[in-house]
C-alpha cells in the first residue's frame, strides 16, 4: 500500500474501500454501487485480489452488504436534498468517497467527514496525491475519540449548522461502540433541528442470524477481537427502534437485509445479495 504519511487507514476502512471496488471488477451490472476511487487511494499491492477477505465467492454477501447499505444511504442523501436539506454529516467516514463521486449533489450540499485524525490525515494526503479536487462545500472534521472528544462540538466549529436539518450516517461503527455509547449519539442525534435524519447500520445478536452466516460473523468478531477493535454492541430490531425513541426521535424505521435485497438485488442471475447479519435504522427528528 502507498505510504503518503505517517499516519495509516483503519483496516477496516482499506477493506470497505477495497470490497466496494471489487463489487465492480468482479460481480455482474448492474452494479448497486459504482465506486472504484477508493481503490485509487488505497492503491493495494499487487495480487490483493488474492486476499482471504477479498474471496469473490466466500465473501460475496459481506460485499454485498457493505454496497447495499452505502447505496441506501446515498439515494436518502439525494431524496432528503430534493425535499431541501442541506447538510449531510458522515460519522466514522473513514474512506468514502461519496464527495469525489457525486459531485452534482455537493454543489448544493455541504458534507462533513468525522474520523479519527491519522485517518483522516492519510485520506486528505492521498486525495492530493492523486489529483482528486475536493469540493468546495467538503469539510473534514477530525475528532479524537480515543480523547473523548466531542464530535458534536467538531462538527460545529466546523461550519455545521445544528439548527437547519441534516442527514446524519453512521454505518460500520455502532458494533464498535458501548451501548451507552450508542445511545449518547442517539440523543445528541435526536436533539439537532427538525427534519434531520439519522441512518446506522447495526449488528443483530448471533443467536438471530441464520447458522450458514453465523459462523462468517463470529469470525470477523474474532478477528475484531485480536485487533484490539472488538466487537461490543449487538442490537434486535425491536431494541434498536425502542432506543431511538426512547432517545428522542419523532419516526423510527427498521431496514433489514431482506428489504434492501428485494430493493437493490432482485432478479439478479447471479444471487448476490447481502448478509442478513446487518440492518439500518433510519431514525428522524
Amino acid at each position: 500500500m502507498a505510504e503518503t504519511a505517517s499516519a495509516a487507514p483503519d483496516h477496516t476502512a482499506v477493506r470497505v474501500a477495497l470490497w466496494r471496488a471489487l463489487h465492480v471488477l468482479v460481480d455482474a451490472a448492474p452494479h448497486v454501487l459504482e465506486d472504484e476511487v477508493g481503490l485509487q487511494l488505497v492503491a493495494p499491492d499487487e495480487g490483493w485480489r488474492q486476499r482471504p477477505d477479498m474471496h469473490p465467492a466466500r465473501m460475496a454477501r459481506s460485499r454485498a452488504s457493505i454496497v447495499a447499505r452505502a447505496r441506501f444511504i446515498e439515494d436518502l442523501v439525494e431524496a432528503r436534498a430534493g425535499e431541501g436539506v442541506s447538510q449531510y454529516v458522515l460519522l466514522g467516514a473513514g474512506l468514502d468517497t461519496f464527495a469525489q463521486r457525486r459531485r452534482a449533489l455537493t454543489e448544493s450540499l455541504s458534507v462533513f467527514e468525522v474520523e479519527q485524525p491519522g485517518t483522516q490525515a492519510w485520506k486528505r494526503s492521498r486525495l492530493a496525491e492523486l489529483g482528486l479536487a475536493l469540493p468546495e462545500h467538503l469539510h473534514f472534521v477530525p475528532v479524537d475519540f480515543e480523547a473523548n472528544e466531542s464530535w458534536l462540538e467538531q462538527l460545529v466549529r466546523a461550519g455545521f449548522d445544528p439548527k437547519r436539518p441534516a442527514v446524519i450516517a453512521s454505518t460500520g461503527v455502532a458494533m464498535y461502540l458501548t451501548k451507552e455509547a450508542n445511545m449518547a449519539t442517539l440523543r445528541q442525534v435526536a436533539g439537532l433541528a427538525p427534519g434531520s435524519t439519522f441512518a446506522m447500520s447495526f449488528i443483530l445478536p448471533f443467536e438471530l442470524i441464520e447458522p450458514e452466516e453465523r459462523a462468517g460473523l463470529e469470525g470477523a468478531a474474532r478477528s475484531a477481537r485480536a485487533a484490539g477493535t472488538p466487537f461490543l454492541s449487538f442490537f434486535t430490531p425491536e431494541e434498536i427502534l425502542a432506543l431511538a425513541r426512547e432517545a428522542g426521535f419523532a419516526d423510527v424505521q427498521h431496514v433489514s437485509a431482506a428489504q434492501l435485497t428485494e430493493r437493490y438485488f432482485a432478479g439478479r442471475a447471479d444471487g448476490l445479495r447481502p448478509g442478513g447479519g446487518e440492518a439500518l435504522l433510519v431514525a428522524t427528528t
